[in-house]
């Protein structure tokens, strides 16, 4: 987001939009305005008792004040073990330094604020996962228009905070179609807090079956609205056992985005190589100038991974990447790319030839610059505690749950849900998985380096103890013994584009790190639900896995549960496993 900011602070007092001219809460005391319009508004405490999990959905996120008080009682009243999730839009995000400065006028909010805004969402156009595990709760900020994220949102909210700028100055978010989005997206029982009484928000809500009461106001506002949808609310199911079927990032970041939703999963490995294993990786998006689903899939990917690596020290080797511009149309792709609103303020930039030489060290052609591009440590990011040991040779349905199967027939578990993560060999266990495979083979150079990560078509980047390059791409070629000429194959592609660094790694002995990728036709993964109920698939990750994985299996975790996804819909569609038969379906019709 570029331009003027959406937050002015004038004078002493609360800061107001430069969007809408409103003020975010307000001027007599916002926190107990939070407190009594949307808190004891939606009957919380109370209304969370004895569940498992909740959900509170809100419009106008503003400063985060409304989500801080809710945290914050959240942290004193919530039941033992229960995850709150949390989805919020803001079509006008402010920078996190503006949250922190309006928080800091509630001391009392501290530690939430300091949790919140060390973790702020970044602007970018999309949805942003935040995590707070300390206070078993998950943030999703949708940063777009109201109905475009209600369309997208997988959720059903227990609570809704209408907290739009006043319905005068800011009609859309109040509009009918965007109640009729909140009705479709709320669950049964749910509440409703707002401090406006505009007679077409109590008409608007009313006519969408919500039972509408008008409640004392706070400050100068003498009244404001509560409302309810009828209904019981669900009964959740008993607490499930997950099994993730995998040895590399895909199973490890299944394994922890159950426990991000306060599940345990348990990893059963074999102990056959994962693709995703190596001395290094990279964490980069794939750049497509034509702005759709996919770039947007790959943005947030990126943006994701990024925000839960960089959470410890350890799994990270260097930050930045240079991608060069490889062929005629290059430079003006890039241009449109860092100039789209999918990535956060100043983080992918064009480079002239001048400059992408400075950063790579000899002259190379324009480029863009990655800033939250990341090289990081395979084994530390795969190290997810207890692993079981076995060779799963079948998964089977028994009754109302999941068999892992040996080779002997013999059962090595049992789960309510399966998530095989496995690579290409997922596609021996889960039937129809349009897989395939794709040998790569990386080169290492001992003594080498530092090097500035940089992108070509292949890459070189820095890793412990040198640097290193590649990686070939062989299509339905599954051999893992290492090959002098794949070495030679990778030393000539960087000569082509890097000449000096190929020159000062000619002769050094090498070593080879070969893994078989899994793929799909289409190139896009596969994530979600298998065709048989409790059974999910994460594969086809390609050579992304280390960018793709953190949040597809977040969006797996949440399927499984029954869980909002961090995914917007349009997006969770382009990965569907179904997606292939859903096409050949279509065919067959026409």
């Amino acid at each position: 987001m570029t331009g003027r900011e959406p937050i002015e602070w004038p004078g002493s007092g609360p800061p107001r939009s430069t969007a809408f001219g409103d003020l975010y809460y307000s001027a007599q005391d916002g926190l107990a305005e939070a407190r009594q319009v949307f808190l004891a508004g939606c009957g919380l405490p109370d209304a969370w008792r004895d569940r498992r999990a909740y959900c509170v959905g809100e419009l106008g996120f503003g400063t985060g004040l409304n989500i801080a008080a809710l945290l914050d009682l959240w942290a004193r009243e919530r039941p033992a073990d229960a995850h709150l999730s949390i989805f919020s839009v803001e079509a006008f995000p402010v920078q996190a330094v503006d949250a922190a400065r309006s928080l800091s006028a509630w001391p009392e909010l501290g530690n939430i604020a300091d949790a919140l805004t060390s973790r702020w969402p970044g602007r970018a156009r999309g949805f942003h996962r935040v995590d707070l595990p300390q206070l078993n709760a998950t943030l999703d900020l949708a940063v777009m228009e109201a109905a475009d994220a209600l369309e997208a949102w997988s959720g059903a909210a227990d609570a809704w905070f209408l907290d739009g700028f006043s319905p005068a100055l800011n009609p859309q978010m109040w509009r009918p179609e965007l109640l009729e989005l909140v009705a479709r997206r709320s669950a049964p029982g749910a509440r409703i807090g707002t401090y406006t009484v505009a007679g077409t928000v109590r008409r608007g809500l009313a006519a969408r079956g919500f039972e509408v009461e008008k409640a004392p106001g706070f400050g100068a506002k003498r009244q404001r609205l509560t409302a309810r949808r009828p209904g019981d609310v669900h009964p959740e199911p008993p607490n499930r056992r997950v099994v993730v079927i995998g040895a590399g990032i895909a199973g490890a970041s299944l394994v922890r985005a159950f426990a991000a939703q306060g599940v345990d999963a348990q990893l059963v490995t074999s102990d056959a190589p994962a693709a995703s294993a190596g001395p290094a990786a990279l964490v980069t998006p794939r750049l497509d100038a034509g702005l759709g689903p996919q770039a947007a899939l790959f943005a947030q990917a990126f943006a994701r991974a990024r925000s839960i690596y960089t959470e410890s020290p350890a799994n990270i080797i260097a930050t930045g990447a240079v991608q060069l511009a490889t062929g005629p149309k290059d430079e003006a792709r890039f241009g449109a790319i860092a100039s789209s609103d999918l990535f956060d303020d100043r983080e992918v930039s064009f480079l002239t030839p001048a400059e992408a030489s400075r950063r790579v060290g000899e002259a190379v052609a324009a480029g863009l610059t990655i800033e939250g591009a990341l090289v990081v440590d395979p084994g530390s990011l795969l190290a997810v505690g207890e692993t079981m040991r076995a060779t799963v040779a079948g998964v089977e349905r028994a009754g109302a749950v999941w068999r892992l199967m040996d080779d002997a027939g013999r059962v090595v578990i049992e789960a309510d849900i399966v998530c095989v993560a496995a690579g290409m060999a997922s596609a021996r266990l889960v039937s129809d998985l349009a897989l395939k495979p794709v040998r790569g083979q990386a080169s290492f150079a001992a003594g080498v380096g530092p090097v500035q990560t940089t992108l070509f078509g292949g890459y070189i980047a820095p890793a412990p103890g040198g640097v290193v390059f590649g990686a070939t791409h062989d299509r339905d070629d599954e051999d893992l013994a290492p090959r002098a000429e794949d070495h030679r194959r990778n030393l000539a592609n960087l000569a082509a584009v890097l000449p000096e660094i190929a020159r000062a790694l000619e002769g050094r002995p090498l070593e080879a790190r070969v893994g078989v990728r899994a793929t799909t036709s289409d190139y896009l993964p596969l994530a979600g639900a298998a065709a048989s109920a409790g059974l999910f698939v994460l594969t086809g990750l390609g050579s992304r896995g280390f960018t793709l994985a953190p949040l597809l299996a977040e969006h797996i975790a949440a399927q499984a549960l029954g869980r909002p996804s961090p995914l917007p819909g349009p997006l969770a569609a382009l990965v569907d496993p179904a997606r292939f038969a859903a096409r050949a379906r279509r065919r067959g019709r026409q």
